[in-house]
């Protein structure tokens, strides 16, 4: 057998661990705890990275190692001794395939929320307001510090005694470099003014847990090397700190960060969003190395193979961080071994992912359904125990796509039916926004899948029921999506416009404009945002308590970038009642939901709107009556994946369903999760 030369294929040797490759996934917490510990779906959501051939999975993104650091964000309770089983049940089924298991272990310090978890008071180095969080931490007492530093020891010894391969602190943002940069610590005792001792408490964390788990136990830290900011840790003291742990002997690994995360604009700088640029750090990281000829892990949007082999082959890093890029393709690594990197499934940079983990839900890759349910939905689609289906999908945007490859996968004979002359949907509305562009790849990577498969897609069949039943199915799946609506107005509704009408450039902005939007999702802020760059004079109008809603903390911050460096008025708690014309121009009627009484008027040229699509139907109910199952789907059937489709009319010759925008208006990732969970079953 050849060894391969790949650079990302060498084996990577760490203290007595030696990892099989050089990838990895960093910690990071994606919020599928139940009661603090990490159970059968945060099991298999690792598990799945390890068949995929990961050498190293790092769990948890910050598991708590006290009860007065409450979960933010779903975090793992490394404080409890009931953890212990839980992870090594993960650890034992991922070294079944050669893949080593460790944890990120932290206090969170200021970084949560005081009304949280127990209710316990939040604390840090100094009373520094934390932003993101709202909270107003206490100072640290010595009393607190005694028992942190004994709870970081007792953390340490459960992850050993899990059979874990080692441990990472987590040191941006929390409580260990909260003592460390000039930003947040500005005490005067002997944990303040100087380096020495800033990073007193860290010295105090290691050496405890030096002490509880031994010197041969891995223990790394994940830390900020240079904060970027004027207030905070420089490079130089950074790249100091970096140099002093190398040299302490209390670590073996450094997994280096760049930025700060006070607030959402500056966490996308440290975990870039699709328009931003990829692996920023990279650089940054790999001088690191050289200043401390030390191992260096590192992660910031690396998410294409090219350059996580730039960046081993080059000596910038020892293990390079693919962490969101297996959250959308979890089987890298095997692809790269059987020479199918053309068929890793793409990050697109959504960051879908990390916003429903911000606000409050599990992490879900915006074009990977089987992510997080892993129980229930497989990455690897198995062929169909029979029988085989003549299928026709109807529709080329993304739930229409992922149907005909799922179907095509389970084997059975597809065809797709698309009324224009390219795929992809609303996709292609959303990739108009430059920014945007990468989510393209959505329908490309599908695209080359059903070449692969061998699925014939005919474009510009603007389809009818005869089209359909022309080519003979048993099974019909219409993808048709939908179409932009407008909101219910008293009157008016002939003088606005849509978002689409705006995106597409089908109508151009003309200033003033009032841009009104019932829906809160990327739509109309693209629409929003695209205006505002075209110059011309805005205002965004919600109904809602807070604009764009739908829209997460990350994927927020370009567009309140764009508002605020052009003076974009932003108005919530305000609904448009009514359009009307007045000379060369028009008036918009506002009203609340909150008094009756409230009314304004606003003069402008333009009046755009956004309040979802509805759905393209028409094609479903022609064929309905001539289904076998009259459209009816089982949802407690589907529920348990298991065939969701009875029959209900002898005389129907195919069953049918309908997915995504079709059904009624939601967002890529329903539509892709509708035609994964529905095409495994036949």
């Amino acid at each position: 057998m050849t060894l391969s030369k790949d650079p990302l294929l060498q084996p990577y040797r760490l203290k007595h661990l030696t990892l099989k490759n050089r990838i990895m996934s960093t910690s990071h917490e994606p919020a599928y705890s139940e009661d603090g510990m990490p159970k059968d779906r945060y099991r298999l959501y690792h598990l799945e990275k390890a068949k995929g051939g990961m050498a190293l999975t790092m769990t948890a993104g910050s598991a708590i190692v006290s009860e007065d650091s409450p979960p933010a964000f779903g975090n793992l309770y490394a404080y409890s001794d009931e953890i212990v089983p839980w992870l090594k049940k993960i650890a034992d089924d991922c070294h079944e395939h050669g893949c080593a298991v460790m944890i990120q272990l932290t206090h969170l310090g200021r970084r949560t929320g005081w009304n949280k978890g127990d209710w316990l008071p939040v604390l840090s180095a100094s009373p520094v307001r934390e932003p993101a969080h709202r909270a107003f931490p206490k100072k640290i007492e010595d009393w607190d510090i005694e028992r942190i530093v004994g709870d970081y020891a007792a953390a340490a010894q459960r992850m050993q005694a899990a059979g874990l391969d080692g441990i990472e602190f987590e040191a941006y943002g929390h409580l260990m470099d909260g003592f460390w940069s000039p930003a947040t610590n500005r005490r005067e005792d002997e944990f303040g003014g100087s380096l020495d001792n800033r990073l007193r408490f860290s010295d105090m964390v290691l050496d405890a847990v030096r002490k509880a788990v031994g010197p041969d136990f891995i223990v790394g830290i994940r830390m900020a090397a240079d904060e970027d900011w004027d207030i905070g840790l420089s490079r130089e003291e950074g790249v100091e700190i970096a140099r002093r742990l190398a040299d302490s002997g209390k670590v073996d690994f450094l997994n280096i960060i760049r930025g700060h995360i006070d607030h959402d604009a500056h966490l996308t700088k440290v975990i870039p969003i699709q328009g931003m640029a990829a692996s920023p750090h990279l650089d940054f990281a790999g001088d690191v190395r050289a200043a401390t000829k030390f191992p260096v892990f590192h992660a910031a949007r690396i998410a294409d193979v090219a350059t996580a082999r730039h960046a081993i082959a080059e000596g910038k890093l020892d293990m390079v961080g693919m962490t969101r890029a297996h959250i959308a393709d979890p089987h890298i690594v095997r692809k790269i071994e059987e020479g199918r990197e053309a068929q890793i499934r793409p990050c697109v940079g959504a960051t879908y992912c990390l916003d429903r983990i911000y606000e409050g839900g599990g992490a879900l890759c915006i074009h990977n359904a089987a992510t997080g349910r892993e129980a229930t939905i497989p990455h690897v689609i198995s062929k169909s125990p029979g029988p085989l289906r003549k299928a026709v999908v109807v529709g080329a945007g993304p739930s229409g796509l992922e149907a005909a490859r799922v179907l095509a996968e389970r084997g059975h004979a597809v065809e797709v039916l698309e009324a224009t002359g390219e795929a992809g949907g609303q996709i292609l509305l959303a990739a108009r926004n430059p920014r945007r562009r990468e989510l393209i790849g959505i329908a490309d990577w599908r695209l080359a899948e059903l070449e692969r498969l061998g699925v014939p897609i005919h474009y510009n069949v603007f389809a009818g029921g005869d089209d359909v039943l022309a080519l003979d199915p048993d099974l019909v799946v219409i993808a048709t999506g939908g179409i932009a609506q407008n909101p219910e107005l008293e009157a008016g509704d002939d003088l606005v416009v849509s978002s689409w009408d705006i995106i597409a450039g089908a109508v151009k902005p003309e200033g003033p404009v009032l841009l009104y939007d019932d829906n809160g999702a990327h739509t109309g802020m693209t629409a929003a945002e695209l205006i505002a760059k075209a110059g011309v004079e805005l205002e965004v109008v919600s109904p809602e308590r807070f604009f764009a809603p739908e829209i997460g903390g990350m994927n927020h911050v370009p567009y309140a970038k764009a508002f605020a460096e052009r003076n974009v008025r932003v108005t919530i708690n305000t609904r448009l009642k009514a359009v009307r014309r007045d000379g060369n121009g028009l008036v918009a009627t506002l009203g609340s939901d909150f008094s009756t009484d409230a009314s304004a008027e606003r003069r402008v040229a333009q009046v755009v709107v956004e309040h979802g699509t509805m759905p393209m139907a028409d094609l479903y109910f022609e064929l309905k009556p001539l289904s076998r199952n009259l459209g009816a789907v089982d949802y407690k059937a589907l529920i348990r994946q298991e065939n969701p489709i009875r029959s209900r009319n002898p005389e129907g010759t195919f069953d049918l369903f309908r997915i995504g925008d079709a059904v009624h208006s939601r967002n890529i990732h329903a539509g892709i999760y509708d035609a994964m969970r529905y095409g495994v079953l036949f």
